[in-house]
């Protein structure tokens, strides 16, 4: 016989697997324990194997259960995916889009192309984020955005992308900030006696990440490139900064480069990036083509 099983059941089956007890599934999907239990022995019978095994403290996966998971899963996404595509398809054009803006990005061209497209979209609302790091993509992967302008893993087959730009990183500190000469032979060891400003990552969920952190150095954290800007200008701290934000002092001498031969000015490329594996409604597709458009001129 042909099994007859639910998405809800695949469901509980798939909370019990990620949270290791009926309990604690049944309060993440908000049902009660007794529904969730049921469910998933359902599921049992009508697969005809053993999903979990239950005889220690904690729930835990057989062979079966956990190659059962994988495939449930996709089913679960396929099924999820279908809904917010009928959602879409139903709705015409999008109610908003959400939009993340990452540390890096030059606002004024950013936002001057956000404009211009939404100009010509009135019923559509932009839902704009700005954030830090990982926290574009941590967005991105747990469906909180459209689309984002940041930096990626070029090689993730999740995503798809549009050249958007490059940004050169300059490590700068103010003058009489460090008692070494400043010259292209500074070393880490001699910067780790200053108190280094670094981004705050502002994902939630993934791991922190930081780029360019000497080992060992004081650190003082800020939550955007502008307050990192203003910290190190006035003394505080030294950093790398786009050199897009800090051209003027540079040239007016508030802010020396400290490039070298140990601290070397990076480039870092920015794209538009979306999901590759979701649907995406008729007003994302046309800001989709609006960056592309921009990006071939």
């Amino acid at each position: 016989m042909t099994p007859n099983f639910t998405l809800q059941e695949l469901a509980c089956f798939q909370a019990v697997a990620m949270e290791g007890s009926f309990k604690a599934a049944a309060e993440r999907l908000h049902r009660s324990h007794p529904t969730v239990f049921a469910a998933v022995a359902n599921l049992e019978a009508q697969l005809g194997v053993a999903l979990f095994d239950r005889s220690g403290y904690r729930v835990a996966l057989t062979e079966e259960g956990r190659s059962v998971l994988g495939r449930a899963q996709v089913l679960l996404r396929d099924a999820g995916s279908l809904k917010q595509h009928a959602r879409q398809l139903a709705l015409g054009e999008e109610a908003s889009l959400q939009v993340v803006v990452g540390d890096l990005c030059p606002l004024p061209a950013t936002l001057g192309l956000l404009r211009r497209f939404f100009d010509d979209c009135p019923g559509t609302q932009l839902d704009l984020h700005f954030e830090a790091l990982s926290g574009p993509w941590e967005k991105l992967f747990d469906d909180e955005a459209d689309l984002i302008i940041h930096h990626v893993d070029r090689s993730d087959p999740r995503i798809e992308f549009i050249d958007f730009g490059v940004v050169a990183l300059v490590p700068v500190v103010a003058p009489g900030f460090i008692k070494e000469p400043i010259g292209p032979d500074l070393t880490p060891d001699d910067m780790r006696r200053y108190v280094q400003c670094i981004i705050r990552d502002s994902a939630r969920k993934s791991r922190p990440r930081d780029y360019f952190v000497i080992p060992g150095a004081r650190q003082w954290t800020v939550a955007d490139q502008f307050m990192k800007k203003e910290v190190i200008v006035q003394g505080m701290g030294w950093g790398h900064m786009p050199r897009f934000l800090v051209e003027d002092e540079l040239a007016d001498g508030r802010l020396l480069s400290i490039a070298g031969h140990h601290f070397r000015e990076s480039v870092m490329q920015l794209v538009v990036a979306r999901r590759r594996d979701r649907p995406h409604g008729p007003v994302a597709r046309k800001l989709w083509r609006h960056f592309e458009a921009v990006a071939g001129g």
